[in-house]
């Protein structure tokens, strides 16, 4: 999935800012709505990054699609120094990338690409099914930034049962079940369901967490003994911080969330457009190479010469902006 703002907001947060998420928390990180694939396309809300908190563990991006029925139509678009996670809740999306893939992105299946040095992809789905979702991009260590892309699809996950709860593991480990997909951080991606009464999930307090709602009403959701976003408040990321041994969740009707967690982000880390880099240099020249077709990010097959144009750089270099906290 792509940032298709024309005049994206550079965003460098200084490693000494990363990863201060201070002990426990319970603070509702607020969306924003951003069209996807043109200004009549699916509707995303977006809750990472924020100016203040950019991060949660490694994760660096959130986005929630529909439910919609407009088309998706996300032409090729580079990404550099990251992770995508895809996870559909409803509707198949196609999924194509310049590593060779061509698949269908389907509900209940976890879809990763691992950009690195350099990839492209493309995401369609235009005929009129449905469509709700999640995309998540997970930022890579510099050890891992550097690597030859790939793309890997997972069928079958595991899953956390519990009273009241059924969790899949989508990355990383929850509790005894552990999630096949390849990652280089310590990271955590579940989806939560929570029928009428009460379970409570095991945690790393070493890591920072958050919870998103996919499905059902928040107001039916008890997160630690408070309602999963205070009442009247517009829906959002709750961010739960670190130090949590576990969560206890209690619902009065079925509700879905988006468990999300990881160790802190402890290095410098620059999002501008679909790049992650660490430094100005870096973006300038991987988006000028993207404009020049350079082979560093391939060729998505089946669209021709239709891409998405990188926006401009602004006038002035990227800026670090810290974690407030």
């Amino acid at each position: 999935m792509s940032d298709l703002d024309a005049r994206p907001e550079e965003r460098r947060v200084p490693a000494e800012a990363m990863g201060s998420a201070g002990g426990p928390r319970r603070e509702v990180l607020p969306t924003r709505t951003v069209p996807l694939g043109g200004v009549r396309g699916v509707q995303v809300q977006r809750t990472l990054p924020q100016r203040d908190v950019p991060t949660v563990g490694a994760w660096c991006f959130v986005d929630r699609y529909g439910p919609s029925t407009a088309p998706m139509r996300v032409l090729p678009h580079p990404h550099t120094g990251l992770q995508t996670v895809t996870w559909p809740l409803a509707g198949p999306v196609r999924h194509r990338d310049s590593v060779g893939s061509d698949v269908l992105v389907r509900p209940g299946e976890l879809d990763l690409m691992t950009a690195g040095h350099g990839v492209s992809h493309s995401e369609v789905a235009d005929d009129g099914a449905e469509l709700s979702g999640v995309q998540l991009w997970l930022a890579l260590p510099e050890e891992a930034r550097h690597q030859a892309p790939r793309f890997e699809q997972h069928r079958d996950l595991p899953v956390l049962e519990g009273p009241s709860s059924s969790s899949t593991v989508m990355v990383g480990t929850l509790g005894d079940r552990e999630s096949p997909a390849l990652v280089h951080t310590r990271a955590l991606a579940a989806e939560v369901t929570v029928r009428r009464g009460t379970t409570v999930l095991p945690l790393d307090p070493r890591d920072e967490h958050a919870l998103l709602l996919l499905t059902g009403d928040a107001a039916d959701l008890d997160v630690d003994g408070a309602p999963l976003q205070p009442e009247g408040t517009p829906a959002g990321l709750l961010h739960l911080g670190t130090g949590r041994r576990e969560l206890p969740l209690e619902a009065r009707a079925e509700v879905r969330v988006l468990l999300l967690g990881g160790e802190p982000f402890r290095e410098d880390l620059l999002m501008w457009w679909n790049l992650v880099a660490r430094t100005h240099e870096e973006v300038a020249a991987a988006r000028e190479e993207w404009e020049a077709r350079s082979s560093r990010f391939g060729v998505v097959d089946g669209h021709g010469d239709e891409r998405i144009p990188a926006p401009p750089l602004p006038g002035v270099r990227l800026v670090p902006r810290r974690r407030r906290r």
